[in-house]
């Protein structure tokens, strides 16, 4: 990125790149209650468990989600002069507001307080060296979103949906909102797609079906994959125990896993058609 010269004392203008850190990935989705934080939380640890130097922000200011699907409610470290060291877990660094207001009194933040909170998790977090930076964005397409984009240089986004028309419809609004703010769309991905009968194994379609892979066709987005409906997943979220941790063998945590492949793929497209660095797989 070309350096503007500015004054002494001045800000640079412009999102600036966080130093270490190779690609930040942001995951939003249009609408809440789609499962945005668990394919976010199992898309980090997948990418820790493939070898890569992972970090996850909550930016999820309202509903901060990540520390009770990661089993953690460790306080951050403050060093020095207002630096923050994230608790690691799981092989990833984390920092969440829920470490900062733990339990179940909401926070009821303005516009700018939640500019400030995003640009420190940004700035002032030591996120050393990094692959990869996973960003859960809150639903919607607010205010964070915008200093997201505003702080630092997002690589690309992850668009969760379902395949309900109504998380369908919503999509559609973060992709519109993703590519008026200028940044690179890696995909769509449907979570709750289907679910597995576990008596007859027959896919049922619970939330209709396909609706993820079209409204990619239809936007000229990728499709990132479809991961089903598990009672599985949702219960390593609620026990801390995310369902990649066991591994890319397991049955329930596959479709995680070929959705982490394909998220890794689009990455190294988007960095290579902006000439940016591309990580190897180690």
């Amino acid at each position: 990125m070309s350096s503007h010269s500015h004054m002494p004392g001045q800000q640079p203008a412009g999102p600036q790149p966080l130093p270490g850190v190779d690609s930040i990935i942001a995951v939003g989705s249009g609408k809440g209650g789609v499962g945005k934080t668990t394919l976010a939380v199992n898309l980090a640890i997948a990418l820790a468990r493939l070898g890569y130097k992972v970090g996850l922000l909550d930016a999820d200011v309202y509903g901060p989600n990540v520390p009770l699907m990661l089993g953690t409610t460790m306080a951050p470290n403050v060093v020095g002069e207002r630096r923050i060291l994230p608790p690691e877990r799981y092989g990833l660094k984390v920092i969440s507001v829920g470490f900062l207001s733990p339990g179940d009194k909401p926070l009821v933040w303005r516009g700018p307080m939640l500019h400030s909170i995003v640009k420190q998790f940004l700035s002032e977090v030591e996120w050393g060296q990094l692959d990869y930076l996973i960003i859960d964005l809150p639903p919607g397409t607010g205010d964070v979103v915008i200093s997201l984009v505003q702080t630092v240089p997002v690589t690309g986004a992850v668009i969760v949906t379902t395949p309900s028309d109504v998380s369908l419809q919503d999509a559609r609004k973060a992709i519109e909102m993703f590519r008026q703010v200028k940044v690179d769309i890696l995909g769509i991905v449907e979570n709750m797609s289907f679910f597995v009968c576990p008596h007859c194994q027959h896919e049922i379609d619970v939330f209709s079906k396909g609706g993820g892979e079209r409204t990619a066709k239809q936007f000229d987005v990728p499709f990132l994959g479809s991961i089903e409906l598990s009672p599985d997943i949702r219960k390593g979220g609620d026990s801390g125990q995310p369902v990649v941790l066991d591994g890319d063998q397991s049955p329930h945590a596959k479709s995680l896993f070929a959705f982490t492949h394909r998220v890794i793929e689009r990455t190294k497209e988007v960095q290579e058609s902006a000439g940016g660095s591309v990580i190897e797989i180690q």
